[in-house]
């Protein structure tokens, strides 16, 4: 067998995120993005007449493409695994199941496109992906999800990008998976899965972010990692169901989120 990197030479290489940028779709739950310009190229020239830029970025851990960590949602006051999460979060960041606790990802990913499915090129605003959806989605690709799988959930979501209001859903509702879902990924013991949508749920017309229960069930009760407002478009029009997916998220200590760049290498 040749080495890893002559193979990657004839691979290809698809970026799963969103680009991040003033303006860009953000939870209204969560802080948003700015950046400015620090130092200007002129405003300080060595002598030999070189200059440099720099900007300061601010960023909450939910904003764009990003991955949640365990700590980011608790239920009756406990985190993942039985945490006390009044105790957990003292010192202003969390002692336990922080972001770099969330190890990089090196592993065989699945695209189940539900669209596909439907003959659609995009659900509707507020409709509820069912286990059923992912049953068929999977037979469909001609794949199997298997333990420790990355399982990446299409709902055509990334056409109303541009349209912040539409995107978020807080009054049309967006498409996502319902608790059969959530439960169907949880009993194949999946390493993580993601989505195209700000939340990764369903999130009927109306309703808003105010009930999170597939969080509750994979992020508190199976130690699932989520990923949030991904870009699946490109992976579904290559027709590519199975790929290799890599995820190397920041190792920000006690960070409730962290935005990331994953791909999938096919």
């Amino acid at each position: 067998m040749s080495p890893l990197w002559e193979q990657a030479e004839n691979a290809r290489v698809i970026d799963l995120a969103h680009p991040i940028e003033a303006g860009m779709p953000v939870s209204p739950n969560h802080p948003g993005f700015k950046m400015a310009l620090q130092r200007r190229h002129g405003d300080m020239v060595r002598e030999d007449g070189g200059s440099a830029a720099n900007e300061m970025i601010m960023i909450g851990g939910h904003t764009g493409t990003h991955v949640d960590a365990l700590c980011h949602v608790s239920h009756q006051g406990a985190l993942h695994g039985g945490v006390d999460a009044q105790g957990a979060q003292q010192g202003g960041r969390f002692r336990a199941l922080g972001v770099e606790t969330i190890p990089i990802t090196v592993c065989r990913g699945i695209l189940l496109d539900v669209p596909s499915v439907h003959g659609v090129p995009c659900l509707e605003p507020g409709t509820a992906v069912t286990a059923d959806d992912l049953s068929a989605a999977e037979k469909r690709a001609g794949v199997t999800v298997r333990v420790g799988d990355a399982v990446l959930i299409r709902t055509g979501w990334p056409k109303h990008w541009n349209d912040v209001e539409t995107f978020l859903g807080n009054k049309g509702g967006a498409p996502g998976p319902d608790e059969s879902a959530a439960h169907w990924l949880a009993d194949r013991k999946v390493r993580l899965t993601g989505a195209e949508t700000i939340a990764y749920e369903w999130i009927p017309a109306g309703r808003g972010h105010a009930l999170l229960p597939v969080h509750r069930i994979l992020l508190v009760e199976h130690g699932i990692h989520i990923i949030e407002a991904m870009n699946l478009e490109t992976l579904a029009s290559a027709n590519i169901a199975e790929f290799l997916f890599v995820m190397t998220p920041l190792k920000i200590v006690g960070a409730t989120g962290v935005p990331v760049r994953p791909i999938a290498i096919a």
